[in-house]
């Protein structure tokens, strides 16, 4: 039943600060890294389990996140997952090794996921269908602005305090907003205690964390481990096949599924679960590439490359309300997703058209700012399409698909795009190589004067040429990397561009009134 007044206000309060406490704790750990390794003894293929061990975590939790809150009640579940993650938090502050850390920081994971999941479908059933638009613009906010803030307030907090206080700043807020749960948020109608004790499918849950586990893990550490040239890669995506196939089977045949895999015959819930792993995709993925560039071409600290993106992140989450009106006047999905992918598409277009050696801050200021705006457009229409005209459970276990979806597209974005950009460096490399002629006049000029200048500051003649040529080297090697980022961000655009076909499958739906649901084929 749809709340009213102060009191569906103060319950959006309460998810958006809980979604946020969940995203920020995604990319907030990035920052950290060096810090936690010399603290802790760690190598850095230890200390990337942090970071492994929150995501695999997430991506098992958020599908189940709708069964277990129909079985234990939605207010139930959601304080106490408030509550875990809150206390993992503390946990992973006082953690002394770096296993301690990755054990806490997966119990914060499963905590968070959890979060994220039941959070949109509380917003979902406390706002009247009409005026679902601007709720889920104003939950959209949290969902942009907080794995961006993330970065810049982890490198604020490590630069001025230690990487222990990133997870100890959860404390005060994750206090708070157990308050508010317990104050305002309630279970869902028809929630039966007694639902507990009926049976649970442990062979589903199972089958869902070796097949999600494992097929999250394999991304997580492909690139590290070579991909299939690596035994425990093959291991891995040979479990992960198993499992997802069985999985499947098992929802299909199962009376009371883990996840009701039914509700993809919704041809509009579909759509939505899919491109929101395209969403996913670009999200992660433009927000892994964009800080490499920065930091290691650009020479800028995780400080200011995070300060760039407030802006866009900004516009984003400004954006999200506003596209909410449109969708609560009845402009449909259908008109609005393909503004998106063209503001997305222009972003990266535009970063490919900005880099040089010498890219300036302001450069990346528009860009940027489309990206917001692109994600502001595509987050919120791609929400109400996959939860359009769904009641009840089917709301959880929608909010839960597409949840896992966007988390999977940001994991395949990352991995896929960082084994793109080492093996488009080595072409790249190769090729710049290949025009490249010791005996050509202006090469051999352009060593002799770095010659002169090594010359002039005291190194013998000897040194003084190897040094040239190393000289010479680093700058192939830059200019390979520039060439790798602008073909990045070209091959990222198209492939949006791509992806706007998809829309025109879109069925009519109601939204306030203007148009009629289409019945599921």
């Amino acid at each position: 039943m749809a709340e009213v007044g102060l009191k569906k206000w103060m319950i959006t309060i309460t998810v958006i600060l809980c979604s946020m406490l969940e995203l920020v704790d995604i990319s907030i750990v990035n920052v950290a890294i060096t810090d936690m390794m010399g603290n802790l003894g760690a190598t850095i293929n230890d200390v990337s389990w942090v970071i492994a061990a929150y995501a695999i975590a997430n991506v098992i939790i958020i599908p189940m996140a709708g069964f277990l809150s129909e079985r234990f009640g939605r207010r139930n579940y959601f304080i106490t997952s408030v509550v875990v993650f809150t206390i993992a938090s503390v946990c992973c502050g006082l953690s002394t090794s770096i296993w301690e850390l990755v054990a806490f920081r997966f119990v914060q994971g499963m905590a968070g996921g959890a979060l994220l999941t039941t959070s949109q479908t509380i917003l979902v059933e406390t706002f009247p269908e009409e005026e679902l638009g601007l709720a889920n613009g104003l939950f959209g906010m949290g969902i942009i602005v907080g794995p961006t803030i993330g970065p810049t307030l982890g490198g604020v907090i490590v630069d001025n305090l230690s990487w222990h206080w990133i997870f100890f700043i959860n404390l005060p807020i994750g206090i708070i907003a157990t308050i508010l749960a317990f104050s305002f948020i309630k279970s869902q109608a028809g929630y039966n205690p007694k639902a507990v004790k009926a049976k649970i499918d442990w062979l589903g849950i199972f089958l869902l964390i070796i097949g999600i586990g494992s097929l999250q893990l394999m991304l997580e550490k492909g690139k590290e481990e070579e991909w299939f040239q690596s035994t425990f890669i093959i291991i891995l995506t040979a479990i992960s096949i198993f499992g997802i196939i069985a999985f499947i089977v098992r929802m299909l045949r199962h009376k009371d599924p883990l996840v009701d895999l039914k509700i993809l015959r919704h041809r509009n819930v579909s759509i939505g679960t899919f491109m929101a792993f395209i969403l996913g995709f670009g999200l992660f993925g433009t927000v892994f590439i964009y800080p490499i560039f920065t930091q290691q071409i650009l020479g800028y600290t995780a400080t200011q490359t995070g300060e760039l993106l407030i802006p866009g992140a900004l516009l984003g989450g400004v954006s999200m309300p506003i596209v909410g009106k449109l969708v609560q006047k009845g402009i449909s999905p259908k008109y609005l997703i393909p503004i998106g992918f063209v503001v997305f598409a222009t972003f990266t277009f535009l970063m490919a058209s900005i880099i040089t050696p010498n890219t300036d801050q302001g450069n990346f200021f528009i860009p940027l700012l489309l990206r917001g705006m692109g994600i502001g457009f595509l987050f919120l229409p791609l929400t109400i399409l996959s939860l359009q005209g769904l009641k009840g459970r089917d709301v959880s276990q929608s909010a839960g698909l597409t949840n896992m979806m966007r988390q999977l597209g940001g994991s395949f974005g990352i991995a896929i795009l960082a084994t793109y950009l080492t093996n488009r460096e080595q072409f790249n490399l190769e090729r710049i190589g290949l025009h490249l002629n010791s005996n050509d006049p202006m090469v051999m000029q352009r060593v002799q004067n770095i010659i002169n200048g090594f010359v002039a500051k005291g190194t013998n003649a000897f040194e003084a040429k190897q040094q040239a040529y190393r000289v010479l080297e680093g700058m192939l090697m830059k200019q390979a990397y520039l060439v790798t980022y602008i073909d990045t961000f070209i091959m990222l655009g198209v492939f949006f561009i791509a992806c706007i076909p998809i829309v025109f499958l879109i069925k009519k739906y109601k939204v306030g009134g203007t148009e009629k649901q289409m019945p599921m084929p």
